[in-house]
């Protein structure tokens, strides 16, 4: 379901510290040193208050699904055998206001009920050895 050629984050030293987490299987988020806001992806300034100084922290990795999208048509002739998959938005746990959003594969879930409000976890899936995709699946409880 992942392209292979995609086998690296690409990472800059504002992300990488979220990709190294991601491969210790925890979610991390840049959170503005000035006013607390959580910044994803991470930026070089916080849009809340210019603030130019990031601490990583560890969010629970639940949260909720904001929108969602059913894909049933594949991108590319090498996805035809996952079609059909969730592309959604995931409010997180943990952080301010409005709440920080993740677009991610919403995973092991029926496309036919899944539906905006649902409780999703995240699960990280290495890819490679430097690379850990985020997804999120059913949260249990």
């Amino acid at each position: 379901m992942f392209p292979a050629r995609l086998a690296d984050p690409m990472a800059d030293e504002r992300t990488q510290p979220f990709w190294d987490a991601a491969l210790a299987g925890r979610l991390s988020i840049a959170r503005c040193d000035t006013c607390g806001t959580f910044v994803f992806p991470a930026e070089p300034f916080c849009f809340s208050c210019r603030g130019a100084a990031f601490t990583y922290t560890d969010l629970p990795g639940t949260g909720t699904i904001y929108t969602f999208t059913v894909v049933r048509h594949p991108l590319a002739p090498r996805l035809a055998e996952v079609v059909p998959y969730v592309s959604g938005v995931v409010e997180l746990d943990g952080t301010q206001g409005a709440g920080c959003r993740v677009i991610a594969n919403i995973v092991d879930v029926d496309p036919e009920t899944v539906q905006i409000g649902d409780r999703v976890r995240i699960r990280f899936d290495r890819i490679t050895d430097t690379y850990a995709v985020p997804r999120f699946g059913p949260d249990a409880g």
